[in-house]
């Protein structure tokens, strides 16, 4: 019969994990790994529930020689084991969380990795997914998608990156309801260079109902130049005025904040 740790170190090696990889997954120093898996210490019940997460076998595989041991000293085993048991298989359904990595590898990551946790009330607990193509509460890759996300292409909650999306997004190109970038598009828009939304803030150009920067568009704007809505704009207008003070915008944006500008009400 295999201890618990015993099991640990088998486990980690058929994954092909070191002492230091586990220790990372788990949000836990190297030192407690080792100690586990030299009979010195026992992980408490959330860290159980991860490695029986992580290396999909049952919490009560990784304990069973423990309960074992009670059942052999005693004849009639206390309703306090079985009780045991379904609280630990009740916390597991609780904590329970779903991992998948992809064995294709780009520049050492996983060309996808999926890492979706429900810990609600428990965020040092939450997983991270690591890869190319990452999906999870918080995901790190070059296309991330997550309630935390950071990435090339970045989608979430609160996503940061090259093109972020987001409920709050911060990047190159920001896009959503709060949206802080070099560009940035939404209602609430601040761009060191290009803004557009209801309310904008731009460096050299803002677009918005109220917009304030070196060249403003809007129903109430301020700046060096400013082409206020009145009765309406016509985006042949908008771009006129925009191409008037920047001959050399890039056309796909010019054409982008002229019809934020043609549509401000």
């Amino acid at each position: 019969m295999k201890t618990f740790s015993e099991k640990l170190l088998e486990l980690r090696r058929r994954e092909g994990l070191s002492q230091e990889q586990l220790a990372d997954r788990l949000g836990v120093t190297r030192q407690s790994v080792s100690k586990w898996e030299g009979g010195a210490a026992v992980p408490e019940l959330s860290k159980l529930i991860a490695l029986s997460d992580l290396f999909s076998v049952s919490v009560d595989y990784l304990v069973k020689d423990r309960l074992e041991e009670l059942e052999r000293f005693t004849p009639d085993p206390p309703p306090s084991t079985t009780k045991l048991e379904q609280q630990v298989e009740e916390i597991s359904r609780y904590f329970r969380s779903w991992a998948w990595e992809s064995k294709t590898k780009l520049f050492g990551l996983p060309l996808v990795s999926v890492c979706l946790s429900f810990y609600p009330h428990m965020l040092h607990h939450q997983k991270t997914a690591k890869g190319i193509i990452a999906i999870g509460n918080i995901a790190v890759g070059v296309v991330a998608l997550g309630a935390l996300s950071v990435g090339v292409l970045s989608i979430g909650a609160f996503s940061v990156g090259a093109l972020a999306l987001g409920a709050l997004a911060f990047g190159l190109a920001a896009l959503g309801p709060v949206a802080i970038g070099l560009m940035a598009f939404g209602p609430v828009a601040i761009g060191l260079w290009y803004a557009g939304g209801v309310a904008a803030l731009g460096g050299n150009i803002s677009v918005g109902v109220a917009a304030v920067g070196e060249t403003a568009v809007g129903y109430d704007a301020m700046g060096k130049h400013v082409l206020l809505w009145g009765d309406g704009l016509a985006q042949a207008e908008v771009e006129a005025f925009l191409l008037e003070h920047h001959p050399n915008l890039w056309k796909p944006l010019l054409k982008l904040l002229s019809f934020f500008g043609s549509r401000i009400k």
